[in-house]
């Protein structure tokens, strides 16, 4: 067998030659492709004798069952997969993204499940209609390849189709989680660190110019979670919607921070980004308009953004007499108090 390769543009990939793809993806052919990580080779679930090809290709005991790729998180009912909540949260951190949850289907089978973060994979994935199984596209115990050209020197003959869609963006294998059971464990440790991963709730704090209000609101939750003794489960960020990025606290701020016995000399500012939104959890914003900011930028996470006081703006005290940052600072103050005991209290009937 002769291998094809198909060249795509990575941004734009264009679907008439993704569908012959598919065809062969149906019909119980592997089509190799790559995601935000390594190239992977897809395989159609239900055809046995794909299924066992592949397994012989890749020189993998049967034991080892392949993760299962989905485009979309409808793809979990499909595979009658329903997460925990806290698996969830995680899930929604990350996906898509370079992250491998492993979770129990409803005949208590653990399963590997991965949502790639590339608009080739998407594509295929969705275009196919049937689950798709998608190990890295080398032989067992070799290195992952991060591009077509690696792939064919390995899996030439191997497989139907390669999908060249240059080199991958991560180019280190996901993450793998398994999340059946309290504590999560890391069974490999990939492109997103261990620690980063097991994080059981992350909080992102956002104002305008990140040097007044989302400060104070960052450092005053922190130290809530600090006295706790859960800081090690807890991400704390704070971000703004239009500042100078590595612009410090302002100095009214780190002085109304210091009567808290906070230090916050050494902050630095950084605007709003879409890797940083999807990775939290829940977003505090201290206006509306910053909330307007947020789902213009990625509409999706609207359910993630709350006004940090309810129904009211936070007014902004740059500029303005330090008697206003120490107004200001006691609402935050407040807010943040009630926020921590709300979600951690959530935290722990949950």
């Amino acid at each position: 067998m002769k291998t094809k390769i198909i060249k795509l543009n990575p941004d734009f990939p264009e679907e008439f030659l993704i569908n012959e793809a598919v065809a062969v993806l149906k019909s119980g052919g592997l089509v190799a492709f790559p995601t935000e990580t390594v190239y992977g080779i897809a395989a159609n679930v239900l055809n046995k004798d794909t299924v066992d090809r592949l397994y012989e290709i890749k020189k993998r005991p049967k034991d080892k069952p392949f993760s299962v790729h989905i485009a979309d998180f409808d793809s979990l009912k499909q595979l009658g997969i329903a997460l925990s909540k806290d698996a969830e949260r995680v899930a929604k951190r990350y996906w898509p993204g370079p992250l491998t949850l492993v979770a129990f289907n409803n005949k208590k089978e653990k399963i590997g499940l991965r949502m790639p973060d590339n608009e080739i994979a998407f594509l295929l994935i969705k275009k196919a209609g049937v689950s798709v199984i998608a190990p890295s596209a080398n032989m067992s115990g070799s290195k992952a390849p991060v591009s077509a050209e690696e792939v064919l020197a390995e899996m030439d003959g191997h497989v139907d189709i390669i999908l060249d869609g240059g080199r991958t963006r991560i180019g280190i294998e996901s993450t793998v989680m398994d999340v059946t059971e309290k504590p999560f464990k890391i069974l490999r440790e990939g492109a997103i660190p261990a620690k980063e991963a097991l994080i059981d709730y992350s909080i992102l704090f956002v104002c305008t110019g990140n040097s007044c209000r989302s400060v104070m609101a960052k450092a005053l939750m922190e130290k809530f979670v600090n006295e706790a003794g859960i800081s090690e489960k807890v991400h704390i960020d704070s971000a703004g919607t239009s500042t100078f990025a590595g612009i410090g606290a302002a100095p009214y701020t780190v002085s109304v921070l210091k009567d808290e016995d906070i230090d916050v000399s050494g902050h630095r500012g950084k605007n709003i980004n879409k890797d940083i939104l999807k990775r939290s959890d829940i977003i505090f914003v201290m206006e509306k308009y910053h909330r307007d900011a947020i789902i213009s930028m990625m509409p999706e996470i609207e359910d993630k953004v709350r006004l940090l006081r309810e129904g009211a703006d936070i007014p902004d005290p740059i500029g303005r007499p330090i008697e206003e940052y120490k107004n200001v600072m006691g609402i935050i103050k407040e807010e943040v108090e009630n926020i921590f005991l709300e979600i951690f209290k959530e935290e722990k009937s949950g």
